[in-house]
């Protein structure tokens, strides 16, 4: 299932970058607000990546790095949540997801189920050797593979439908 789309990459001296950026790090405060009602909701449902898929697939390197980097640093400022000892790894992922997200879609040229796939899970299998480089425990750092399924599953088809809403708006 492909769909053409219009991939943007904003610079940094357009208003723009700022003003997307800020939409979606307020949809990544938002959705793991909404997955900790539930117990085990942010390990399971990985809230704080969704967003940051979305924003560097669709408007490129700058708005995933900001989304990226922004969106666990005030989640956690705000909420307490993720727990500072793990937010160098939550910051590795995003980072790793922004970059690997914004390169795929410049290298595809369009929404991809297959691009898609292979960003969650270079994110997730990279990330997860550099989680474990950092807290020294494979058993942590593969946590997302033992839990976090059913969020893999929500950026792979979620991050898939939403790309194409923003591609008719």
């Amino acid at each position: 299932m492909n769909t053409q789309t219009r991939l943007y990459s904003l610079p940094f001296s357009d208003v723009k970058t700022y003003l997307l950026a800020a939409l979606f790090v307020a949809g990544n405060i938002a959705l793991p607000q909404l997955c900790h009602l539930v117990p085990n909701g942010g390990p399971t449902w990985l809230p704080i990546y969704f967003f940051t898929l979305v924003a560097a697939y669709k408007f490129g390197l700058r708005v995933g790095l900001m989304t990226a980097v922004l969106s666990p640093v005030l989640n956690h400022a705000l909420f307490g949540m993720p727990a500072l000892a793990v937010l160098p790894a939550i910051l590795v992922k995003s980072c790793l997801l922004a970059g690997v997200s914004a390169w795929l879609a410049r290298r595809v040229g369009r929404v991809s189920f297959g691009a898609l796939l292979v960003a969650i899970l270079a994110y997730q299998v990279v990330g997860t050797l550099c989680e474990w480089a950092l807290c020294g425990s494979f058993t942590l750092a593969a946590q997302d593979f033992r839990m976090g399924v059913p969020g893999m599953l929500l950026q792979w088809i979620g991050g898939y439908y939403a790309l194409k809403f923003l591609n008719r708006i």
